[in-house]
């Protein structure tokens, strides 16, 4: 793959799809690429985390083993770890490749260079983030209402 089809991928993944070129370029130059053969494991649940993965082709399964939850397949331009991109956190889920697969590993630290490089990136990760925590403690509050209304009455 050429720069080209590494910046298009990264670019239609999720946190990145708003970055400017540039800041895609940067982060293609400084992730490191990690083949999977078919069956090859990613990471184990439990284990601290290196960074965030985006899928440059192939199929990678993770499986959060919750009870009923079958495991997510993602494919290519998809983002494995999305908090492990700003900090280390305990992998939640076991991720192996489906098929042969090719990832791309993006550190803290390079996350870090990104956003101090390109402050506009860094609003835009920031805004992003805003947003699905106002969406989930709206969430958060229409569950505590529907609770209050089925709570018994006079206690």
């Amino acid at each position: 793959m050429g720069l080209d089809d590494d910046i298009a991928i990264l670019a239609a993944a999720p946190v990145f799809e708003l970055f400017e070129r540039d800041a895609l370029r940067l982060l293609s130059f400084a992730g490191d690429r990690r083949q999977l053969e078919a069956g090859e494991r990613l990471f184990s649940r439990g284990e601290p985390s290196d960074g965030g993965y985006v899928v440059m082709s192939g199929l990678v399964a993770v499986e959060s083993r919750r009870a009923g939850e079958p495991p997510v397949t993602v494919g290519r331009s998809g983002l494995i770890g999305r908090n492990a991109l700003f900090r280390q956190v305990e992998r939640p889920a076991d991720a192996r490749a489906v098929e042969p697969a090719e990832v791309m590993r993006l550190t803290p630290s390079v996350m870090s260079r990104v956003l101090r490089e390109f402050p506009e990136v860094a609003g835009i990760v920031h805004d992003g983030i805003a947003g699905e925590l106002r969406e989930l403690i709206q969430g958060f509050s229409q569950v505590g209402e529907r609770l209050k209304a089925l709570a018994p009455r006079g206690r």
